[in-house]
């Protein structure tokens, strides 16, 4: 059995009786025993074990040191995200941060060394990003966020001496447009959602706006029928799974808190959804007398016919038949959220309510999501202003010429300054007396045009003027 030695600290190979090669390493501190922590590897052959040993005394000694004139801005991301943000951020945001970090940064900052990064190469990195790849203002952000918090913790550790994303200069993000449902088509999705098993939960969301990751998540136990509140205290939403190692290929429906404290909210609930939500329990004890021992009591309020959770790409499916039963095309299924914050606005419902309702971080946010809605309710709202500039004149008296025009069967009527007032009257006085009131209500809302002269009047041989005093 041949064991090769290595210096103080450093790891070391080992044959073993049945022909495989053992690599023993110092990884970390054990803090149970107070002392070093050794880590065994197992390898078929002796090149693999050397290259395994290697491979294990990098990745210790960066772990144990980081020296920012050889530390690279690469590695030096990959332990931040291990070592210091791994156990406080949700896994969907894990998962973010890992791609910005593995799909954006690796590539094109392989071998930079961190005392390297400057404001200028990254401005330069975050033009590319949009002008060549077209990557979106939104994305790029997100990335700028991830890095930001990164270099901060190089500055409080000492590694560099300010941050060089703070002078970066983001691109403007474009507001998305945002899909909605017209109040026809809201109509005939309902109508239409009640052929379907699952359509009970197409109408909930219409009715509050919740998301789909928190429509899957609800358990009976988030209802309050009594006070008619559905409360938001969990999603539920398949993501990528994140072993040791990083993030493999596989993914795994992942049960958690919303990511915002704000998006943990109570929902009132209208009172037929309340009584549809009720009947929803029959489908499912019918589905437990079917199923019989197959069926599992999940808690979930969307269940399969078994009693187990649906998981957002079957729902997004069944929301899909749906939308196509209804003949209404291709709609995401955040548009149903959409739908109702727009039509909550529409009727009325004041922003700081709609915005506590859908779990928004600001009512800033909310009154920007829907700026549709506030220009066509602008105009309502602006015909409040109306009566202040259709009060009464001050009273004062003017002289209008009306010209008369005989006519084998009356007379034609026309005001000289007021146009589109012309009237056919069998009887005079009666024509002048409608005209007279027709201008005084007229003048309430307009300024009184100014008289013209009756010597600038032109008429022919069959007209004559009438004046009369407003």
């Amino acid at each position: 059995m041949n064991t090769k030695k290595r210096g103080h600290n450093e790891g070391s190979i080992k044959e073993r009786k049945d022909g495989r090669y053992e690599v023993r390493v110092t990884a970390g501190y054990d803090f149970e025993t107070g002392k070093q922590k050794r880590i065994s590897y197992y390898t078929r052959t002796k090149a693999d074990a050397i290259q395994k040993l290697h491979e294990e005394e990098y990745k210790i000694h960066f772990q144990q040191q980081v020296d920012p004139t050889s530390t690279t801005f690469l590695d030096w991301l990959r332990l931040w995200l291990e070592t210091y943000m791994k156990n406080t951020l949700k896994q969907s945001t894990y998962v973010s941060y890992r791609g910005y970090i593995e799909n954006h940064i690796a590539p094109a900052f392989p071998t930079l060394k961190l005392k390297d990064l400057t404001t200028k190469l990254l401005q330069d990195f975050y033009n590319y990003k949009q002008n060549t790849e077209g990557l979106s203002p939104k994305t790029i952000s997100n990335l700028h966020r991830c890095l930001h918090k990164a270099m901060k913790q190089d500055v409080l550790e000492h590694y560099i001496d300010y941050n060089p994303c703070d002078a970066v200069n983001l691109p403007r993000n474009e507001k998305p447009q945002i899909e909605i449902f017209t109040r026809e088509q809201q109509q005939l999705l309902t109508y239409t959602s009640y052929q379907f098993r699952y359509g009970i939960f197409i109408r909930l969301v219409l009715a509050t706006g919740i998301r789909m990751g928190e429509l899957l998540g609800l358990r009976w136990e988030d209802i309050d029928f009594n006070k008619r509140m559905l409360s938001i205290s969990r999603t539920l939403n398949r993501l990528p799974k994140v072993d040791y190692d990083g993030i493999g290929n596989s993914t795994e429906i992942v049960i958690q808190e919303p990511k915002t404290k704000n998006s943990i909210r109570s929902i009132p609930l209208i009172s037929n959804i309340a009584n549809e939500l009720q009947q929803w329990k029959t489908v499912q004890k019918t589905d437990a007398m079917t199923a019989g021992n197959e069926y599992q009591d999940s808690g979930f309020l969307v269940t399969n016919p078994f009693g187990g959770y649906v998981e957002p790409r079957t729902f997004k499916d069944f929301y899909d038949e749906i939308l196509n039963a209804s003949g209404l095309g291709h709609h995401t299924f955040h548009a149903l959220r959409h739908t109702f914050a727009t039509r909550a606005m529409e009727q009325g419902m004041d922003a700081k309510t709609l915005s506590i309702l859908l779990g928004h971080y600001s009512v800033a946010f909310t009154l920007d999501t829907y700026t549709h809605v506030l220009d066509s309710q602008k105009h309502e709202e602006m015909k409040v202003m109306e009566e202040f500039f259709c009060m009464p004149s001050i009273p004062q008296t003017q002289s209008y010429a009306i010209v008369v025009t005989t006519m084998p069967n009356g007379f034609l009527l026309n005001p000289v300054d007021f146009e589109n007032m012309s009237i056919k009257a069998d009887n005079l006085q009666y024509g002048i007396q409608y005209l007279q009131t027709s201008i005084s209500q007229k003048l309430a809302c307009i300024y009184p045009p100014t008289p013209t002269p009756v010597n600038e009047i032109i008429l022919n041989q069959n007209e004559f003027v009438v004046m009369i005093t407003i």
